[in-house]
């Protein structure tokens, strides 16, 4: 397969409502969207996950522009690919940006999925036809905002209730939260919010019956959530720490967490995250796809992603509905019970709405 043209667009679009986390708030959303071509005309389609300011991660939407247009393109453009694999490879020199890397490789995965006329999850290796989904709900206003949010999304079906927290809204939310729905699946989000000298603190979580607490300390550590998971009963799980295989490799063997989350941008692609379940599946570690507020594009690579066997735990793959009055894609993402149901066209099997999308382009550029 060869790429002859990239199209690569700013996008800005606004979410229904304000998305808080420890990192801070906001509502617009700007990220990347690129589209990669082939000689019979065929499109792949990808999506940037970084956001325009640098609180996740070192990656903003300006330095995955540059990345993009100065390196990783002119690295791929009329390169033959035998498999979308071989972009890893052939992107190695370039130190992390991983993001950036995602980005024109989920376009390529998408190609080469349309290219064999089957859909990007059999691609993958996937097998489920359908996945569960849970739903991520920021930091309120009040507690009582909180636990209206909950019973709207449990009443919706959604199988799973992450609760992002941070010092000062925690353990009395996780308690009110409790009382209110004491059977619900419910995981908390510290957003490496604490540190060690919270671990009296974090025991306190031990009482709710949590899934996980969700990277509780820095976003570069494995060493002292180690320490932290020997002290406290509730499953650690491992977010921003992860970037890679070999990150997921020695968190397993120290002890880090028991869980992992698996988001495509942060670990540099699909061909990556395949490689990190594949590592988890052989260790007995559960994995679940997390989310970063996609839109479209990126929310069809996650349920293609889910399809592997070893994401045995509800993601953060919400309704588009949930997010945006309009999503790029036809028809948008829909969840059914908490459930959404795998499409079987070829590709990420939801076609780009070439129309919103021009609605929602700041900027655009193109590669041949």
């Amino acid at each position: 397969m060869k790429v002859t043209e990239v199209v690569l667009r700013q996008m800005k679009m606004k979410m229904k409502s304000p998305f808080t986390t420890s990192f801070g708030t906001f509502q617009d959303k700007e990220f990347l969207l690129l589209e990669a071509r082939d000689e019979t005309g065929l499109c792949g389609w990808g999506e940037s996950v970084a956001f325009h300011s640098p609180w996740y991660n070192e990656e903003t939407l300006k330095t995955n522009w540059h990345m993009l247009e100065d390196f990783i393109i002119p690295n791929l453009l009329k390169k033959e690919i035998e498999h979308p694999d071989d972009v890893s490879e052939v992107l190695s020199y370039i130190r992390k940006n991983n993001m950036a890397k995602s980005t024109i490789e989920g376009a390529i995965w998408d190609l080469y999925a349309k290219q064999k006329g089957i859909p990007l999850a059999k691609a993958l290796g996937g097998s489920a036809n359908q996945i569960e989904v849970g739903i991520s709900i920021g930091i309120q206003n009040t507690i009582e905002d909180l636990l209206r949010l909950i019973e709207e999304y449990v009443n919706e079906g959604y199988k799973r209730m992450k609760v992002k927290i941070k010092p000062g809204w925690d353990v009395e939310v996780m308690r009110e939260v409790r009382k209110h729905f004491p059977n619900i699946p419910l995981m908390a989000d510290a957003n490496s919010a604490y540190r060690l000298k919270d671990i009296s603190l974090l025991k306190q979580l031990d009482e709710f019956n949590l899934m996980m607490i969700e990277q509780p300390l820095a976003s570069d550590d494995i060493i002292d959530h180690a320490i932290l998971q020997k002290e406290i009963n509730t499953p650690i799980c491992l977010d921003e720490s992860i970037h890679s295989y070999e990150d997921a490799r020695k968190a397993i063997e120290l002890g880090s967490c028991k869980i992992i989350n698996i988001k495509i941008g942060r670990v540099g692609g699909l061909t990556e995250a395949k490689r990190i379940h594949d590592l988890c599946l052989e260790h007995h570690i559960p994995v679940w796809c997390g989310g970063m507020l996609e839109a479209g594009i990126g929310r069809a690579h996650n349920i293609a992603l889910t399809t592997l066997s070893n994401f045995v735990m509800p993601g953060d793959t919400a309704a588009s509905s949930r997010y945006w009055e309009e999503d790029l894609i036809d028809p948008a993402v829909e969840v059914e019970n908490g459930m959404i149901i795998v499409p079987e066209k070829p590709g990420i099997g939801y076609a780009p709405n070439l129309e919103t999308i021009k609605k929602f382009t700041v900027y655009e550029k193109t590669y041949s």
